[in-house]
């Protein structure tokens, strides 16, 4: 029996030149996919009433350390080197399966109740083969779309962070494969999250690098930002090494040299820009206007949650706003006019969107309300004061909305927020989110009392 649900009446900002933004129309959606945009569907299906909402396609968050959670906002004022110490070298070494499970479910929940319907889990916490299988067991309960990037292990700086000679662990990688992935079709995929050159031997990101492309995964990795990473050149060492492809996601990118963007831009790869994270925490400049001017399509991230706030309204207006002071601030400076190129409200929801579908890797299914495309769509309440009255609402979602004002949320067709509501076991996740928190800060204190 076909499932169809009709979104009707909205304003709807498809993010599709084919289909454009329509003031009043209808989506309709069959079985998880869309199947119509236009004005005045008739279908036999569930109607939702979108008058007074527009109607936009999920945001893609495509890099989050999803696990972070239970240690929400523990190092407000860190800066990045701040931050290896505060939660690598604190938090993570302590971390349980149990956790990690907790961490994936409170926060995906979390995106789904801001509107994040695709998320890059950036998971970096294996510190046994138990955690992996914990944090994919949260993703699917959500029923969030996300792709899983396995990451290194946690348990020592000096171990993983400082010219580690320890690889990821390949045949836990590969279990993961082929338990869990069987099928790149579903609504969860896999990638490989590696820490790069810098921070490892050679061999183990030649080592990284392979596994990825034995097992046809895509590869995240963070390069160029802060003190350390923004001098290793890490784009040319991979260029070196033979190792740039166009599976590869860099994560940060504030401080690429342009002979490095060129190399990520040729060879296809793909950007990810956490921009609250990178003004705040001291990574650099949100290179936003760079990858766009090498002919790339950035997208945006969370990053932590240990620091900044898990929206993606937070980030559209961190970039937006840090990439519009520079421009501006460099034409005063040569006193020239502000450049066409300049970045827009319109931009930006491309970026949050389409361009995070692009950079997922999952554009053909995500990323625009397309017919033919998968239905993660997300409504906006214009109704509300912080949003109303609406003259653009391109602006309304980009510059207005916050997450109180996300009224709907789909996810492969089915709703997982309605009128305002997640529909999802709220009370539980807090409870063992603040569980997990309670654990971590006693553990934390137990292992620095011992090493004392």
């Amino acid at each position: 029996m076909t499932n169809r649900l009709l979104l009707r009446s909205g304003h709807v900002i498809s993010m599709d030149p084919g289909i454009g933004d329509l003031p009043e129309a209808d989506v309709l959606i069959e079985d998880g996919t869309i199947v119509e945009v236009r004005p005045d569907i008739g279908a036999d299906a569930e109607i939702l009433d979108m008058r007074g909402r527009i109607i936009v396609p999920g945001f893609v968050d495509t890099h989050r350390h999803t696990w972070e959670a239970p240690i929400r906002g523990c190092a407000p004022d860190a800066t990045l080197d701040d931050y290896f110490v505060d939660v690598l070298d604190t938090f993570a070494p302590v971390y349980t399966p149990e956790d990690v499970y907790a961490g994936n479910l409170a926060g995906s929940l979390e995106c789904l109740n801001a509107g994040i319907t695709t998320l890059v889990d950036w998971s970096h916490i294996n510190n046994t083969p138990e955690h992996p299988d914990a944090a994919l067991q949260a993703l699917a309960e959500t029923g969030i779309r996300a792709q899983y990037a396995y990451g290194s292990a946690n348990t020592s700086l000096s171990d993983y962070w400082f010219d580690s000679k320890i690889a990821i662990p390949g045949d836990d990688v590969r279990r993961i494969r082929t338990e869990y992935f069987a099928s790149d079709s579903g609504l969860l995929t896999m990638a490989l999250a590696t820490r790069g050159p810098g921070f490892c031997t050679n061999e183990v990101v030649a080592s990284e690098w392979g596994l990825a492309r034995e097992l046809g995964i895509p590869i995240t990795v963070h390069v160029a930002m802060g003190r350390l990473a923004g001098r290793f050149g890490m784009v040319k060492q991979l260029h070196d090494l033979g190792l740039l492809g166009p599976d590869t996601t860099y994560v940060h990118c504030c401080y690429l040299h342009e002979e490095e963007w060129r190399m990520v831009a040729d060879s296809g790869g793909t950007v990810s820009i956490a921009a609250q994270v990178e003004t705040q925490m001291g990574h650099g400049w949100p290179p936003v206007m760079q990858a766009i001017e090498h002919g790339l399509r950035p997208s945006l991230s969370i990053d932590v949650v240990t620091t900044v706030p898990g929206d993606m309204f937070t980030q559209i207006r961190a970039a937006f706003g840090a990439e519009r002071a520079r421009v501006n601030a460099d034409c005063w400076q040569a006193n020239l006019p502000v450049p066409s190129t300049m970045l827009t409200a319109r931009r930006m929801l491309e970026i949050a969107t389409l361009n995070g579908a692009h950079v997922a890797g999952l554009e053909d299914r995500t990323g625009s309300l397309t017919p033919g495309k998968r239905a993660d769509v997300v409504a906006i309440d214009a109704t509300a004061l912080n949003v109303a009255p609406v003259h653009d609402a391109v602006a309304a979602v980009t510059l207005s909305a916050d997450v109180s004002n996300v009224d709907t949320v789909i996810v492969d067709g089915v709703i997982h927020k309605r009128d305002g509501r997640l529909l999802a076991d709220v009370d539980r996740a807090r409870r063992l989110v603040e569980e997990s928190r309670d654990r971590l800060l006693a553990a934390a204190e137990a292992r620095k009392r011992q090493a004392a």
